[in-house]
């Protein structure tokens, strides 16, 4: 069997498993082991295998993703996002304008403090569609404004996008991480502008508003103060301190972490159960990462061995030479992509296949992770797999169609304002990590 048509049997055998439902780990497995055995045959395979996928995962970059997420645990399970929203809801002072904006920052914050999207998304639906609402709000799109809040996970540090990208091209974290900070404030403002406009435009009935929220009340003045205190205090620790090279990302995980369990510990928070949940979801999470990190290692080598970057460089070689357009194409590439796939995955797989793309255009490689998390951030409320929708969906029983009316508004126009900005101005993603050194 010629290379090409091992190539045409692989994709297609990828895409029917993926449309049959099976998870991404299993489908990167399945297709590059498939692929490896037609190509060299089944003495490949003892490598593979054997003490690589340990290897893979066994790096001391990737204790990043489970202290983050165990410290998104903490906070989400203490309450915590809860406390920032009614302290978001008593600074707006039911101004509607105000309100919305200060959840999107809200949902900048808590990504900072997090890195889980659908878990933030999740959260801000159970607190803040109801205040929305209340506010005058339309339902979905109180719900679209939520999942574009807790979608800024995506690219607001530490986000295991950046992580991932990091690993996958030998990109150091922490360079990363300052390179989205100015990107990620653009995505914020673009998401408060689109808000803004919506609302203008909306048709609020009056007697729908309420002149003072009573769930403020019911918030003792002291929670309130620590919960704002340890989103600072990490949100301090992730930028400053990374940063300034006090700490490395993983060290900044750890505090952070250490800062959560401390603070759900002084709200009275702690208990078994609270242990149980908090640590099953952070083994669940860093598991499932750690098998797409494996299934794509096996994949990529299918890649490598059939030459596909290769064949690819030889068939876009004339847009090659234009790198705005060859850009342009990419991002529609990639838009698709987290329309489908979940944001992990389609790095790990495609990676692989850009980045010799990406070289011979001579296109930064830092800069280009900012530019795919930005994708993967409107990816997360992109129908028809956006993510952060059907976690704000899930939590407030409003219906995912609804809320994509509005969410798709937001990631149509984030993608082509902020990536627009980042072509055009590279500096935008480039100049912090220059001026740290």
């Amino acid at each position: 069997m010629s290379d090409l048509m091992v190539i045409g049997v692989m994709v297609a055998v990828f895409l029917a498993l993926l449309f049959a439902g099976h998870y991404i780990h299993s489908v990167l497995l399945v297709a590059g082991v498939g692929g490896l055995i037609l190509l060299d045959g089944m003495d490949i395979l003892t490598g593979l295998l054997g003490p690589q996928p340990f290897a893979r995962t066994a790096s001391y970059t990737l204790t990043t993703i489970p202290l983050f997420v165990l410290m998104a645990q903490f906070i989400l399970h203490a309450d915590i996002v809860k406390d920032i929203f009614y302290v978001v809801n008593r600074v707006a002072r039911n101004s509607k304008g105000v309100l919305g904006s200060l959840t999107l920052v809200a949902g900048a914050m808590l990504g900072a403090v997090s890195g889980s999207g659908t878990a933030t998304a999740a959260s801000l639906g159970q607190v803040a569609v109801p205040e929305l609402e209340e506010n005058g709000y339309k339902a979905p799109f109180a719900g679209a404004v939520s999942a574009a809040a807790g979608s800024l996970s995506g690219i607001v540090p530490p986000s295991i996008i950046l992580i991932l990208y990091g690993v996958a091209t030998e990109t150091p974290v922490g360079a990363l991480f300052m390179a989205a900070v100015i990107p990620g404030i653009l995505v914020t403002v673009v998401f408060i502008a689109i808000m803004v406009v919506c609302l203008r435009r909306a048709r609020v009935d009056p007697t729908q508003l309420q002149t003072e929220s009573v769930l403020i009340e019911r918030i003792p003045r002291t929670r309130l103060l620590v919960s704002v205190a340890v989103t600072g205090l990490i949100v301090l620790v992730v930028f400053g301190g990374i940063y300034s090279g006090a700490v490395t990302p993983t060290e900044a995980g750890a505090v952070g972490a250490f800062a959560a369990f401390v603070a759900a510990l002084v709200l009275g928070k702690v208990s078994m159960r609270f242990l149980r949940v908090t640590l099953t979801e952070t083994v669940k999470v860093t598991v499932m990462v750690m098998l797409i990190l494996i299934g794509a290692q096996v994949f990529g080598r299918f890649v490598s061995l059939s030459l596909i970057p290769r064949r690819l460089i030889e068939l876009l070689e004339p847009i090659v030479e234009t790198p705005v357009l060859m850009l342009t194409i990419l991002a529609l590439i990639f838009f698709v992509l987290f329309m489908f796939i979940e944001g992990a995955a389609v790095i790990l797989m495609s990676v692989p296949v850009v980045l010799p793309i990406i070289e011979v255009m001579g296109t930064d490689v830092l800069w280009f992770g900012v530019f795919i998390a930005v994708l993967a951030t409107v990816g997360l409320i992109t129908p028809p797999v956006g993510l952060s929708v059907y976690a704000v969906s899930g939590a407030t029983g409003i219906a995912a169609r609804g809320i994509f009316r509005y969410s798709l508004v937001f990631a149509a126009v984030a993608a082509l304002v902020v990536c627009g900005l980042m072509v055009a101005f590279p500096g935008v993603a480039t100049w912090l990590p220059e001026l740290a050194g």
